[in-house]
């Protein structure tokens, strides 16, 4: 397997080498809390990439309406990617711990 290097750490080319779990073995029972909590979580998630999929729209029509303000609106967009990878990654590993999956 050919691996890259990428800021602080060897990658693998094929991304589904990132997505391997192991399944729970049995059964799992989720509270009516826990559930809840889920939920909720959820919640923050849809509200976290609304708001940057809002933010990304709204400065891509402000840039082809002003494009004198491209460049202070480049921060702006260029935030947007790494704030929605960290609230997936959040979201996934509250999921994956509430279910008990683990990455092989």
């Amino acid at each position: 397997m050919t691996l890259f290097w990428h800021e602080t750490r060897w990658l693998s080319p094929n991304i589904n080498d990132y997505f391997i779990m192991a399944k729970p073995t049995k059964p799992v029972a989720l509270s009516l809390e826990q559930i809840g909590e889920l939920n909720d979580k959820l919640s923050t998630l849809r509200h976290d990439l609304n708001n940057s999929l809002s933010l990304i729209a709204a400065t891509v029509a402000l840039i082809r309406h002003r494009p004198t303000v491209t460049e202070q609106m480049w921060n702006t967009l260029a935030e947007q990617p790494r704030k929605i990878g960290e609230s997936v990654s959040q979201f996934t590993r509250d999921l994956e711990a509430a279910l008990h999956i683990t990455r092989s």
